[in-house]
């Protein structure tokens, strides 16, 4: 591995990046506040996995494909971004009725973790992302080889990254009980987690790069 040195800069930047509010935070927080803290911990994990695919990608330089061929990577962002977009539109069309209660039915939480999963390995900035900040901390003289290198400090930043939704899903729940204490409360915190999701599709949809 780099040296110890390296290795510091590398936690400092992982955590920087991990704590500044960003659209993973936004969407935790959006999915928490429109269903609840088992769904927000469930979006979380789905987050946390969905990371994976992109750590392994970079491992074995999959995610430069985006690079190479950017009509590859334009087509993923779209779709990821209308996938983001129907979510929120679903939040805001779902119905109050039998969904005041202080647990969230038990297949919105399965559902938040397969969203979850889904919205995070079609956002390809998170490829561009690792593949971009990876490499200045992998030692190509160091007894482990490169992918292992690439896997251990990508693991490292997903778990940072997911420490910081969660507090986000724990500040955020505490948001929601508040609402959940009238109907016009609830209403509002699914409309404000529905126009989050559909901001963050809208955002990854015209940023450039």
């Amino acid at each position: 591995m780099a040296s110890w040195e390296t290795l510091l800069a590398f936690a400092t930047v992982t955590l920087v990046i991990a704590y500044f509010p960003g659209p993973a935070l936004l969407y935790t927080a959006a999915q928490t506040i429109a269903h609840g803290r088992k769904a927000g911990l469930m979006a979380m994990l789905g987050i946390h996995l969905g990371c994976y695919v992109h750590v392994v990608a970079a491992a074995f330089g999959l995610s430069a494909v985006f690079k190479h061929v950017p009509e590859l990577y334009v087509a993923v962002k779209i779709v990821g971004a209308l996938y983001l977009v129907w979510l929120g539109i679903g939040m805001i069309r779902s119905k109050l009725g039998g969904e005041m209660q202080a647990v969230a039915p038990a297949k919105t939480v399965r559902r938040a973790l397969v969203d979850s999963f889904i919205v995070e390995v079609l956002n390809p900035k998170v490829a561009l992302f690792f593949i971009a900040l990876l490499p200045q901390f992998v030692d190509p003289a160091a007894a482990l080889p490169v992918w292992a290198q690439f896997l251990i400090l990508g693991t490292i930043v997903n778990f940072a990254f997911s420490s910081a939704d969660l507090i986000t899903v724990l500040a955020a729940s505490l948001v929601m009980k508040t609402m959940k204490a009238s109907r016009a409360g609830f209403a509002f915190g699914r409309w404000l987690g529905g126009s989050l999701m559909i901001g963050l599709g809208l955002k990854l949809a015209t940023d450039k790069g």
